[in-house]
């Protein structure tokens, strides 16, 4: 019989939508603390309260992003009418077309904090490129894993059923459950359990690192072609901030924690990079997915649309819906007012204001996902006669279905 340590389960990442390494305490809290902050709530809102809602309507990634999800939910009762209309129409609306549409097949709800704040966080992700091979050599050293075998997920709610939909990863040591090896333990020693598990070689250990924050990406082989990658699992270790503790080091301004500036500071200081990584014990398996994918496949099971789609919350915001974004572009002023589909989850991603935007592929998206931190407003647009009830959309409106199976996991979202 397996004695179940509880002590031992406290170190690891509880999971609930997406147990990525992403930036935020949630999963994988830091530390204890009091009880956490409600994560907020839904409440009817008018089209009047939109301000910018013309601009946003100009951009037509959010369509594009909604016609790819309508594959997903056009068997949902809730969506069916706005995706058959939507798919009937003989080519794309015009600005004005897209607004008219969206008035008339939905309504807008103001997404409201724990706290009863308006106001939260909006940061960037994208989708990494890598330089890798499936053999290793000199160039190529750092592995990419597979989902280990010896990785086991507990169900909290066996043990104490007030934790009902929690789960922690662990590993067997004898007839004990303990924690799966840290990063620092993987990249040291690789376990016999994940020696053989390597699906790729990359060439640069901090790009294996923040191809983990971000949880799925395309590595460019060696051998020529590609392969695109995307989350498996993860070792259930709780996540540490990277740029904090460089931060509170002095080895980096506030200003300078930025994605760019760790990478930065990780080239003028090669000697220091494998205990930088070391200092979030937080690990991603990958796998590999369609090559022919065009963009990295979210929580929703749909390929993402550059500044069409968004991480969300799924507890509060329905996968699948539309939402409009009032933000800032990345470090300025500059509104940033967009529709875009609720189409992925993270960990870093949680309460009713909170969105991370997909800005897509390559150094321009890059630039961009790693600066952005702005001040949110939200409206989460559901279907007329939807009812949304703290947060939950009710039972006689079901929300968008789970990943397809087969599917990879969710992208994971994140900063470091």
């Amino acid at each position: 019989m397996l004695a179940l340590t509880l002590p031992a389960l406290p170190v690891l990442a509880t999971e609930n939508a997406n147990p990525c390494n992403c930036s935020c305490p949630e999963p994988g809290a830091e530390t204890a603390g009091p009880a956490p902050v409600p994560r907020g709530k839904l409440r009817p809102a008018d089209w009047s309260d939109l301000k910018g809602l013309d601009e946003a309507a100009a951009t037509p990634a959010a369509w594009q992003a909604m016609l790819t999800g309508c594959g997903v939910l056009r068997a949902d009762p809730v969506w069916s009418d706005l995706c058959q209309d939507a798919q009937a129409l003989p080519e794309m609306p015009d600005a004005a077309g897209r607004l008219a549409f969206m008035r008339v097949h939905l309504q807008p709800w103001q997404a409201v904090a724990g706290d009863g704040q308006t106001e939260g966080l909006a940061t960037g992700y994208y989708e990494p490129v890598l330089h890798g091979s499936r053999t290793p050599g000199s160039t190529y050293r750092y592995p990419l894993y597979t989902r280990p075998d010896d990785l086991l997920t507990v169900d909290l709610a066996s043990v104490v059923p007030e934790l009902r939909g929690r789960r922690v990863r662990a590993r067997l040591d004898g007839n004990r459950v303990v924690p799966y090896y840290s990063r620092g333990e993987i990249d040291q020693s690789p376990p016999a359990a994940l020696q053989g598990r390597e699906l790729v070689w990359i060439d640069d250990p901090v790009e294996v690192f923040f191809l983990q924050i971000q949880g799925s990406g395309r590595v460019e082989l060696a051998e020529g072609g590609g392969m695109h990658v995307g989350y498996a699992d993860q070792n259930g270790q709780p996540f540490r901030s990277v740029a904090r503790a460089l931060i509170e080091r002095g080895e980096l301004s506030v200003a300078q924690a930025s994605l760019q500036g760790i990478k930065a500071w990780a080239r003028a200081h090669p000697d220091k990079v494998a205990q930088m990584l070391q200092l979030d014990p937080s690990y991603v398996f990958f796998r590999e997915v369609a090559g022919d994918l065009p963009g990295p496949l979210g929580s929703l099971g749909v390929p993402l649309v550059a500044e069409g789609a968004v991480a969300v919350d799924a507890r509060i915001v329905p996968l699948g819906a539309p939402v409009f974004v009032d933000t800032t572009l990345p470090m300025t002023q500059q509104p940033l007012r967009r529709i875009a589909m609720a189409q992925d989850t993270g960990g870093a991603i949680n309460g009713a204001v909170r969105v991370d935007f997909y800005w897509g592929q390559g150094d321009d998206a890059l630039a961009q996902a790693g600066r952005m931190r702005q001040k949110l407003r939200l409206w989460v647009l559901l279907p007329p006669g939807t009812h949304a009830d703290g947060g939950a959309v009710l039972p006689d409106a079901p929300t968008a279905p789970a990943p397809l199976a087969g599917q990879p996991l969710p992208a994971a979202p994140g900063q470091p």
